[in-house]
C-alpha cells in the first residue's frame, strides 16, 4: 500500500501516520502538506497545495497511491467564518481537485476524505444521535463547506470515484490547538498555575453538550478504512465517527478544575459565546463499528489528564 496523506502538518496528521503503522505494517506513507519541511514524526514532507489542480494531479500521477487520505483544511470554524473564501477553496475545491485528479491519472486509489459531524447542524436540535441518515442542515461556514465537499464526493461515485466520507464529531488529545476548548481550558489553568495569569478562567457556553473522543480513536478508524477498503465495497460510503456520549461543557472544565493545583475562578466572557451554539451535538457511530469493527479504546479522563499536562509542559520553560 502507498499511502498519500494531505495537510499532515495540522494536529491530526502525526497521530494518523502512527496509527496507519500500527495497523498497516510495512507500507509506503507519502506525507504532504502546505509546506515542504522535515518533521520529527512524520519525516520528509512534500509540498502540496490542494486548491492547485495541476499540482495535485502531478502528485497523484507521480506516487501512484493505493489510498489518498485527505486531512487538508481549516481546522477550527473559527477560522472559516473568518476566510470563507479560503474555506470553500481548502474544503471544497481542494476535495474535487484530489477526485478529479485520482480519476484521471490513479482510477484504482481510494480517497478517504475527512469531514465534519458539524455538516449535520440544525438536525442536531432534537438533541438524539445523528446517524449517517440525518439531514445535513449546517449552519456555519465550516459545516457548509464541509457538507458541501462531502456531497460533491458522492455525485463522484457515480463516474467510478472509490470513496468513503467520514465525519468525525469533536476529537481532542495532546498537541491541539487553543483554538478549541478543552486546549484552550486547559492552557489557561497551565498558564494561571505557573504564575502567568490571574487565577480567573475564560469561558463561553458551558452548557452546550458534545460528543467528545480521544484524536488516537478517530485516526483508527482511518486506518481500519485504509485496511478495509476491498472489503467495503460500497463506494461513497459515509461513516460517523463519534463515541455517542454527550458530554456537558461546563462539566469537562470542572473534571480540569478538579486536576488544577491552585484555586481557579470562572468568568464568562461574552467574545467566547458562539449563536449558532447547538444545545447538544451527539453523534451514532454504529455503522463504523459495522464496518469496520471499531469502537473506541482510551479513555477520556485520561486523555483531558494528558491535555493539561501537555499545556504544562509547553508553558513550564517560561515560568
Amino acid at each position: 500500500m502507498r499511502i498519500l496523506i494531505t495537510g499532515v502538518q495540522g494536529f491530526v496528521g502525526p497521530y494518523l501516520a502512527q496509527a496507519l503503522r500500527r495497523a498497516c505494517g510495512e507500507i509506503a506513507i507519502i506525507p504532504t502538506g502546505k509546506g515542504a519541511g522535515e518533521h520529527p514524526l512524520l519525516g520528509s514532507v512534500s509540498s502540496l497545495d490542494v486548491t492547485d489542480l495541476n499540482a495535485v494531479k502531478a502528485a497523484i500521477s507521480r506516487h501512484q497511491p493505493t489510498h489518498v487520505i485527505n486531512l487538508a483544511g481549516l481546522a477550527a470554524p473559527a477560522a472559516a467564518t473568518s476566510n470563507p473564501a479560503i474555506a470553500w477553496q481548502v474544503h471544497v475545491q481542494g476535495a474535487l481537485n484530489l477526485a478529479h485528479a485520482i480519476l484521471d491519472v490513479a482510477p484504482q486509489c481510494w480517497l478517504l476524505n475527512v469531514g465534519s459531524g458539524l455538516v449535520y447542524g440544525d438536525s442536531a436540535k432534537p438533541g438524539l444521535p445523528l446517524d449517517e441518515t440525518a439531514l445535513l442542515a449546517p449552519v456555519d461556514e465550516y459545516g457548509v463547506t464541509k457538507a458541501a465537499a462531502d456531497l460533491a464526493l458522492g455525485a463522484l461515485t457515480r463516474r467510478g470515484l472509490k470513496s468513503i466520507r467520514f465525519r468525525p464529531f469533536n476529537h481532542f488529545g495532546p498537541g491541539q490547538a487553543e483554538t478549541f476548548v478543552i486546549p484552550a481550558f486547559a492552557m489557561q489553568i497551565a498558564q494561571i498555575e505557573a504564575g502567568l495569569a490571574k487565577p480567573v478562567i475564560h469561558v463561553g457556553n458551558l452548557d452546550a453538550e458534545r460528543d467528545f473522543l480521544d484524536v488516537r480513536d478517530v485516526v483508527d478508524a482511518y486506518a481500519l478504512a485504509v485496511l478495509r477498503t476491498q472489503e467495503l465495497q460500497e463506494a461513497g460510503l459515509i461513516l460517523n465517527v463519534a463515541s455517542g456520549v454527550p458530554r456537558r461543557i461546563g462539566d469537562v472544565l470542572r473534571q480540569l478544575l478538579a486536576q488544577s493545583r491552585v484555586d481557579i475562578a470562572i468568568e464568562q466572557d461574552p467574545e467566547r459565546l458562539r449563536p449558532s451554539d447547538l444545545p447538544r451535538i451527539i453523534g451514532n457511530a454504529d455503522r463504523a463499528r459495522e464496518a469496520l469493527g471499531w469502537k473506541p479504546g482510551h479513555s477520556f479522563d485520561d486523555t483531558l489528564a494528558a491535555v493539561l499536562e501537555d499545556c504544562r509542559m509547553k508553558i513550564r520553560p517560561l515560568g
